[in-house]
């Protein structure tokens, strides 16, 4: 991913040993997201170093994401990922570019790493899918998600519907999408939305302490652990009860190939 690539996708993006992170920033705009972000966004999941364990992500300046880049939705403009640009196209090509587009968010369910949101300020629309798209939510104080897609007579589309009816239930998940209204970061923490509320002061210290906690075990206990929760809504129990028998065979394995060594 080059330097110029970046830039013009308003993102910020540094590797750090096992440790990477990528930060919004576009804070002129509340780090409003387009196409262009979430193609680079992609492409950062596509040429992630295997030795990354922990992806964090998080906004510059005032907020984590103001969401959608409103100019998308100006009938004036006709650029690329406008919605008169977008609605020009047959069905079958839009929906192909919304697919382009939600790669940008999928591929931090990998089970390779553990991805967490930073959250301070507002995660409107696309900027509250974007942090449902990560394993974990640690939020400031000061957090604010809305669904707002709603209220723009549209339905969020970039991947965000099945993490919150997963972290919160149906009911609750309806209720947050159909009324469009604020979850606080208290709110926010007692719905299982998030891990944790801290000050806005202690959000940097509060995820390095978590970075540093899931970096200590062993890289493959980790992702294999993640690999099994994922999916284990999903399973039956016998289901469940093999695949934890095959994963934990691999851990063995390893774990006596390394005491060989």
């Amino acid at each position: 991913m080059d330097q110029k690539t970046l830039e013009d996708a308003g993102l910020l993006y540094d590797v750090a040993g096992a440790v990477a992170t990528i930060t919004l920033n576009r804070p002129d705009v509340r780090n409003a997201q387009t196409p262009t972000m979430w193609h680079a966004l992609a492409g950062i999941g596509d040429e992630l170093p295997d030795d990354v364990r922990v992806v964090v992500v998080k906004g510059a300046g005032a907020a984590f994401s103001a969401g959608l880049d409103r100019s998308m939705l100006d009938p004036s403009t006709a650029g690329e990922g406008s919605v008169v640009a977008l609605m020009g196209q047959s069905d079958e090509e839009v929906s192909a570019a919304i697919d382009g587009f939600q790669r940008g968010f999928t591929w931090l369910r990998d089970p390779r790493f553990v991805s967490i949101a930073a959250v301070h300020g507002y995660a409107i629309g696309a900027g509250f899918q974007l942090a449902l798209s990560c394993d974990l939510r640690v939020v400031a104080d000061d957090a604010q998600f809305c669904m707002k897609e709603s209220a723009l007579g549209l339905v969020p589309d970039l991947t965000g519907t099945k993490p919150l009816v997963e972290s919160v239930g149906y009911a609750r998940a309806l209720e947050i999408c159909a009324t469009a209204r604020m979850v606080g970061a208290s709110e926010a923490v007692d719905i299982g939305l998030a891990l944790t509320a801290v000050p806005v002061a202690e959000l940097a210290s509060t995820v390095e302490h978590l970075v540093g906690a899931l970096t200590a075990p062993m890289a493959g206990a980790v992702s294999e652990t993640k690999t099994l929760l994922q999916g284990a809504a999903d399973r039956s129990l016998d289901e469940q009860r093999r695949l934890e028998r095959e994963a934990q065979t691999r851990r063995f394995r390893e774990l006596v190939a390394l005491m060989k060594q």
